[in-house]
């Protein structure tokens, strides 16, 4: 794994990290209105990312090894939803909005679950980020180094309010500003590790790339709807992630297709 490659992946990382001292510069929570488009916003990254980074990709280099297109990224798609569903029944976590603990019943700390949830929500983010790389470093001119790093910034810039997201609550509850921060950034250390195991598998399996592209997808769609939308859709001000999400979508859109 060259130098470039290795940035590439730490980069939504940094996204996350960087989101995470913003407890250093707020006073409080970030005010409920933002948060809703900063939600909105992510939710547009990721769908956009599913579909012009992942699941296009997939049907295209199925296509090209004489395959059915579709059918790879069906396939693979399903599992990641599938994956997904099942991490989110077996690991306890909270959510930031909510007071209802998921997952078996447990002893851990509050912070740990919280960062429990945000570690789920990450997950495909670097499998994502991981897959692009690995098709790049095959060798297939229908996927670039360019295009991977476009996703990477795209998922960087979505990662940075999430960070803010899941920190500054941790404060507000009483927390010190070090362990608020330290809890934020640690739930983005599963993207890098992600993005590593998937590269490995891709470079190793290359036949399975199609469906490893639409497994990412699955698993992001699978946030976006079952944690994202949610949050961001609330009785009030639900216009103001449908915003985000709109902008959220065209900038990844504009990203992938210009850079890769």
């Amino acid at each position: 794994m060259n130098i470039s490659v290795l940035i590439g992946i730490l980069i939504p990382f940094f996204g996350t990290v960087l989101g995470s001292g913003c407890v250093y510069l707020l006073k409080d929570e970030i005010n409920t209105k933002v948060k809703k488009f900063l939600l909105g916003f992510a939710s547009g990254v990721m769908i956009s990312a599913s579909v012009w980074s992942l699941l296009i990709p997939s049907m295209d280099l199925a296509s090209k090894e004489g395959e059915i297109p579709w059918l790879p990224a069906s396939i693979g798609f399903l599992l990641g939803v599938g994956f997904l569903l099942l991490l989110d029944i077996v690991i306890p976590h909270l959510h930031a909005d909510s007071k209802k603990e998921e997952g078996p019943k447990n002893h851990l700390s509050k912070i740990t679950k919280l960062t429990l949830a945000v570690t789920l929500h990450n997950l495909p983010e670097g499998m994502a980020a991981g897959v692009t790389f690995a098709g790049a470093m095959t060798g297939n001119e229908m996927m670039t180094i360019a295009g991977a790093f476009a996703l990477s910034i795209g998922l960087a810039i979505q990662n940075f309010p999430e960070g803010a997201i899941i920190s500054t609550p941790l404060k507000a509850a009483g927390k010190s500003k070090h362990k608020a921060f330290l809890a934020g950034a640690l739930s983005g250390i599963v993207e890098p590790l992600g993005a590593i195991l998937t590269i490995l598998l891709a470079t190793y399996i290359t036949p399975t790339l199609p469906f490893l592209l639409a497994f990412a997808a699955g698993a992001m769609i699978y946030v976006v709807v079952e944690e994202l939308i949610p949050d961001a859709n609330g009785k009030e001000h639900s216009n103001l992630a449908v915003i985000g999400v709109s902008l959220g979508f065209v900038l990844m859109m504009v990203l992938d297709t210009a850079l890769g």
